[in-house]
């Protein structure tokens, strides 16, 4: 479950034609240009190359930098090319705000120096909100809120002197503003950190926000952000194919023990499938969650905050399963099948995860492939139905309450808009998972690296008084 502007690195996919877990028989884009919808500030990739990934002492790696949040789309996108690279020192030069003119440079430090209300010559949280606030057509509120609210808490309250500032803003700009991932519980630089990069950022700020601090939430999609392409991850090393196999096995079991590629698709065929999948569906993340919890514990060391990421997955996928019983109540012989389900899959993954970590979410990316098969497979049915028929009528039905609390449907958000949305989260769920598969221990929670955020917040802010520069609003507001 999962937590930017889209820039992509070089994807290359397979084209090849299968048959869905979840869904019929599917094509999967080569090269494709579309992006995955992913709520809230998230973040993109600035370097990934080439394949190390092959070596099971190599893991995948991308070095993050935030994107704004109002955009859903960027983090998936760069994450879902790279998975058995390792980084390099490059830049995406789409990411780069350039070099501050003197004029510019002025103006910030006027700027800093107007909100330095108690004139220590250090810019607190207090102050950071009313410069930000001076930006509202760059800032939400409450992404100022929860800017200022990191910024307090990974300084412990402090301040930055406001020279200290700007050799921040500088080093942002030109993208050497964070360490690209991680540090170790010893606070040595995690072997992820680039060459040329910071171990902790320059305003001081760590990462120790990332290990209690996660905000996401689902909705506000766009129509643009609702086009969920179909992709595939094409296998490289023995432990990915393996868990390609495993996939085919379980879909090919599953789509002929519930008939779905049997006969016509049906509102209750539609029902059973996803209520089943999804009591299934919620278990990876919470056992990922579960386990890193306990290591931490137990190793007295930091998470890096990516227990958060795979708890909020494992609920997104409960609040599937809790919109769709709305729809359908199970009789007793289906929730005697769930618990089978749970049971036998829950402890397989329990000791797959505690002997594989790599191989789990390597599995789990390849399953929600296939659930973005079902939804489109769903969607194209609805599409394709007649007029008065039992699914044409259905999908215009109100969603239910819970469901358009969620992911902020209104008032008449329907059974389509629920469809199209959880599609979404599944295509988010799919890109992530193959995303981490191979993360070091010690990596921050790419999608809450405060370093990565802030850094954001600077280009924004900069890139906001270089427009006004050069179209003469100094001091308009």
């Amino acid at each position: 479950m999962l937590l930017g502007t889209a820039f992509r690195q070089g994807r290359s996919l397979a084209s090849r034609r299968t048959t869905g877990l979840f869904g019929g028989s599917s094509s999967f884009a080569s090269n494709t240009s579309k992006v995955t919808p992913l709520p809230a500030l998230l973040l993109h990739s600035s370097a990934l190359a080439s394949q190390a990934f092959a070596s099971s002492t190599t893991a995948a790696t991308s070095s993050f930098a935030s994107a704004k949040v109002t955009n859903h789309k960027s983090y998936i996108q760069s994450l879902t090319c790279g998975f058995h690279t390792t980084p390099t020192a490059s830049v995406e030069s789409s990411d780069r705000v350039g070099v501050m003119s003197p004029k510019v440079r002025a103006a910030i430090i006027a700027d800093l120096e107007a909100v330095d209300l108690d004139g220590n010559g250090r810019i607190d949280s207090d102050e950071l909100k009313l410069l930000l606030s001076k930006y509202n057509d760059s800032f939400h509120e409450s992404e100022i809120l929860e800017l200022c609210d990191l910024y307090y808490t990974s300084l412990g309250s402090s301040g930055v002197e406001i020279e200290k500032f700007m050799v921040a803003l500088d080093n942002a700009l030109s993208g050497k503003g964070t360490s690209g991932e991680g540090e170790t519980a010893e606070g040595d630089v995690s072997p992820l950190v680039e060459p040329g990069k910071f171990k902790t950022h320059p305003l001081g700020i760590g990462t120790c926000a990332s290990e209690y601090m996660y905000t996401k939430t689902h909705g506000k999609y766009t129509d643009e952000d609702l086009k969920i392409e179909i992709t595939h991850v094409p296998p490289v090393t023995f432990s990915d194919k393996t868990a390609l196999f495993a996939v085919k096995c379980v879909r090919f079991g599953f789509d002929n023990a519930s008939l779905w590629n049997f006969g016509a698709v049906t509102k209750n065929k539609i029902l059973y499938r996803a209520i089943f999948l999804e009591t299934i569906a919620a278990i990876p993340g919470m056992v990922a969650a579960v386990i890193r919890h306990f290591r931490s514990l137990r190793t007295m060391t930091r998470d890096g905050g990516m227990l958060n990421l795979f708890l909020e997955e494992a609920n997104n996928e409960r609040m599937h399963l809790l919109t769709f019983i709305r729809m359908k109540q199970p009789g007793k012989l289906f929730r005697m099948a769930v618990v089978a389900g749970q049971a036998g899959f829950g402890t397989f993954f329990l000791i797959a995860y505690v002997a594989n970590p790599t191989w789990c979410h390597r599995f789990i990316g390849y399953i929600e492939e296939e659930a973005c098969h079902t939804y489109t497979k769903i969607l194209d049915e609805f599409e394709a139905a007649e007029e008065g028929s039992e699914l044409a009528l259905w999908q215009l039905e109100e969603a239910p309450k819970i469901a358009q609390g969620y992911w902020r449907l209104g008032e008449h958000g329907t059974v389509l808009d629920v469809m199209k949305a959880v599609r979404a989260d599944e295509a988010e769920h799919r890109d992530v998972n193959h995303a981490v598969s191979g993360f070091q221990e010690g990596t921050v929670n790419p999608l809450y690296d405060p370093r990565v955020k802030l850094d954001k917040m600077m280009k924004e802010y900069v890139r906001n008084i270089m427009e006004k520069e050069s179209t003469g609003q100094f001091g308009s507001k």
